[in-house]
């Protein structure tokens, strides 16, 4: 298991872990953490599969708030905090992405709630899976994503503009297109999931790049001196302890390149390990906000049932 206070150290990069840096109310828990998003002031929002959806941190860890009790439900996937000062959850469960204030006041919602798009038909939504604001733009672009193969892009009003994307194996086709970032010059990064690569289009949907050889690629996200963070699930079944395969999180520079790999290669829980990386983002510090789905993924299978850690802060050391 690598130093927990010298977790990554490559390419000028070191973090620190800080397991619990997020002080809940009491009684409260992550059994799964499927995204997380960071604001304007370094507040950190928390997408929890719990009866508090969304648990809302100052930049201390200290507990401010929560919101999306009894509307949200607990198939949340994504969140993401826009340029335009909103916060987008991703309900997969209900084929919808809701925009709310950061106070948790919801504005409105894209997609008819709870009715999905015929699978596979490539109309939105079925079972979204994440969302980017443009930051040139302020466009939306939607991964969609279980029961579809498809990118879908949005003016900010709502008004459809392209959607591409169709399932395969081909470039511009997907197999469960999970996470998006678009940078400020709308290239849009693609997490191309069961195809084990990120694909990068212009913003109207043309290829520009594609990224092999990235395991499962699942939380995804962009700091602000432009490296890109990508979090590889756990293995399939069968392959969960693979040390070569999944459950850790892979730093690259916008041109794919990879600069190192946060994480142990034998999953777990402690200090350098991973289980099941689905949500990251930074803040302007560059510290790393990392969620996990290892309930889901791997502890509800366990005899009994098994919560592990699914939710920490890696310090940004240099």
């Amino acid at each position: 298991m690598p130093n927990a206070k010298q977790f990554l150290q490559a390419s000028d990069l070191a973090f620190e872990p800080e397991d619990d840096w997020a002080k809940l109310p009491p009684g409260w828990s992550f059994p799964d953490v499927a995204g997380v998003a960071v604001d304007k002031s370094d507040n950190v929002y928390a997408l929890n599969r719990s009866e508090h959806p969304v648990c809302v941190f100052d930049k201390e860890g200290t507990f401010l708030r929560s919101f999306g009790e009894g509307f949200l439900s607990q198939g949340v996937h994504g969140i993401h905090y826009g340029v335009d000062d909103f916060v987008y959850c991703i309900d997969y469960s209900h084929h919808a992405i809701h925009r709310f204030t950061p106070e948790g006041k919801l504005v409105w919602t894209l997609g008819e709630q709870g009715k999905p798009a015929p699978k596979w038909s490539g109309k939105p939504f079925n079972m979204p899976t994440h969302i980017a604001v443009s930051p040139r733009t302020g466009d939306l672009f939607v991964t969609d994503g279980y029961g579809n193969c498809r990118v879908h892009r949005y003016a900010a009003d709502g008004r459809h503009i392209v959607s591409w994307g169709q399932p395969g194996c081909e470039p511009g086709e997907f197999q469960a297109p999970h996470n998006v970032v678009v940078d400020a010059d709308e290239n849009v990064f693609v997490a191309d999931r069961e195809n084990n690569r990120v694909q990068v289009f212009d913003g109207r949907g043309r290829v520009q790049a594609i990224w092999h050889d990235i395991y499962r690629p699942d939380g995804m996200c962009m700091d602000n001196a432009g490296l890109i963070y990508i979090g590889e699930l756990l293995g399939q079944v069968g392959l969960e302890d693979c040390p070569t395969l999944g459950h850790r999180i892979g730093v690259y520079t916008k041109d794919g390149k990879r600069l190192a790999r946060l994480g142990d290669p034998n999953l777990g829980d402690g200090p350098g390990q991973f289980i099941a990386p689905h949500g990251l983002a930074t803040d302007s510090r560059g510290n790393l906000y990392v969620g996990e789905v290892s309930f889901g993924m791997k502890g509800r299978f366990e005899d009994p049932p098994r919560t592990y850690r699914n939710f920490r802060r890696l310090r940004r050391l240099r």
